[in-house]
C-alpha cells in the first residue's frame, strides 16, 4: 500500500465523551491501572469490561480475549477512542484476528462523514496496532497507556487531551542533540523499535516512503539495538524514509562498557546519512509526551526541533 498524502482522522473529542479501556497485550498492576483510571475518567465516561483484568501467563488472557474485546470497542459507534492498559507483550498475535482495521475503526472512505473512526492511545507494543491503523491509512496516537498515566507530568495529560480534543496542530517538542544535521518532512510513522522491526515483510506493515520514521525501546542492550537498526538497513527502510526522531533509550546500557547505547546509534544514524535527532522525551522514560502518527511534520535536526504541521484530529465546522 503506497504511503497516503492524507492520513484520516478521528473526529475530536470533547470533555464527558465516552471511550474505552483494552488490554491487548500484558497483564498490570491494578494499583497503577486504577491511577491513569482515575485521571482518564476526570475527563471522559470510560468504559471497560470485567474481563481486561484476566492473566494468562503473560498475556492478559487468551488471545480470543483480547482480539474480541479490541474488535467490539473499535465496532462500536457510541466509543469515541480507544485507550490501552498497558504494553508488554501480545499484541501482535492478535493482528491475523482482527477485521481490517478500515472495518473495524471506520473506512477512510466514510470516517471523516460518520465519525466512527475513533483515536487509538498507547505505546511500546501498542507500536503494533499502529502500523495497523496507519497501514489502513488511519491517524493514532503514541502516547502513555493507562498504567504510566499516573506517573507522567501532568502537563503530559494536558498535552494528551490537547491531541484529542484540538483541531490545531500539537506543540513542537525539542530533542537534545543532533546527530545528523539537516531537515526532513512527511508523515511522523513508528514507534518501538524493537516491535517495529519485527512487522517488516508482514501485511501489517504501512508503505515508510517519504515517512520522518520516531524510534525508541527500553531494556535492550546496545548490540541488540545495533541488530535491530541492521535489519531496518537490510530492509531499505533508510532508503525509503526522509529523517529519523530518537525518543528515550531507557535501561538500555551494557554494564561496565566504555560505550553507551547512544554511542552505537549515533555511529548507525551516521552511516545512514540521514537527518536525525536524539533524546525527544516519548517512550518509555518519565515523560512519554503524546505525538500523533500519520500526520505531517518537519524535523530540523539541527534545531532539535519536530514540528507538527496538522491537527491530529478532525474538527466539524
Amino acid at each position: 500500500m503506497p504511503l497516503q498524502t492524507i492520513f484520516h482522522k478521528a473526529a475530536a473529542l470533547k470533555p464527558g465523551d465516552p471511550v474505552a479501556v483494552v488490554a491487548p497485550a500484558g497483564p498490570f498492576d491494578r494499583d497503577s491501572f486504577e491511577r491513569g483510571l482515575a485521571i482518564l475518567a476526570a475527563r471522559y465516561r470510560v468504559e471497560y469490561s470485567p474481563q481486561i483484568f484476566a492473566r494468562q501467563r503473560y498475556l492478559a488472557g487468551s488471545d480470543e480475549r483480547r482480539a474480541a474485546e479490541l474488535a467490539e470497542v473499535l465496532r462500536d459507534p457510541a466509543v469515541r477512542a480507544v485507550f490501552c492498559a498497558r504494553g508488554g507483550y501480545g499484541t501482535m498475535r492478535l493482528l491475523p484476528k482482527l477485521p481490517p482495521p478500515g472495518e473495524a475503526a471506520g473506512t477512510p472512505s466514510t470516517a471523516g462523514r460518520s465519525g466512527h473512526a475513533k483515536a487509538l492511545v498507547g505505546f511500546s507494543d501498542i507500536t503494533a496496532l499502529h502500523q495497523w491503523y496507519q497501514r489502513a491509512g488511519l491517524v493514532s496516537i503514541h502516547g502513555p497507556v493507562l498504567t504510566q498515566l499516573g506517573r507522567v507530568p501532568v502537563s503530559t495529560h494536558t498535552r494528551l487531551f490537547s491531541l484529542l480534543e484540538s483541531g490545531v496542530p500539537a506543540d513542537p517538542l525539542r530533542g537534545t542533540e543532533t546527530l545528523v544535521t539537516g531537515s526532513a518532512e512527511g508523515p511522523l510513522l513508528g514507534g518501538n523499535l524493537s516491535v517495529f522491526t519485527r512487522l517488516l515483510g508482514t501485511p501489517f506493515m504501512p508503505s515508510l516512503e517519504g515517512a520522518v520514521l520516531m524510534l525508541e525501546d527500553v531494556g535492550e542492550r546496545p548490540y541488540r539495538l545495533d541488530r535491530m537498526w541492521t535489519h531496518l538497513e537490510l530492509a531499505g527502510v533508510f532508503r525509503s524514509i526522509r529523517g529519523i526522531v530518537l525518543g528515550s533509550f531507557t535501561s538500555c546500557e551494557e554494564r561496565e562498557a566504555d560505550y553507551t547505547s547512544l554511542d552505537v546509534l549515533r555511529e548507525l544514524v551516521v552511516a545512514s546519512g540521514l537527518p536525525c535527532a536524539s533524546g525527544f522525551p516519548m517512550g518509555h522514560g518519565d515523560v512519554n509526551e503524546p505525538v500523533p502518527l500519520g500526520v505531517r511534520v518537519r524535523l530540523d535536526a539541527g534545531a532539535r526541533t519536530l514540528t507538527f504541521l496538522e491537527p491530529a484530529v478532525a474538527v466539524s465546522a
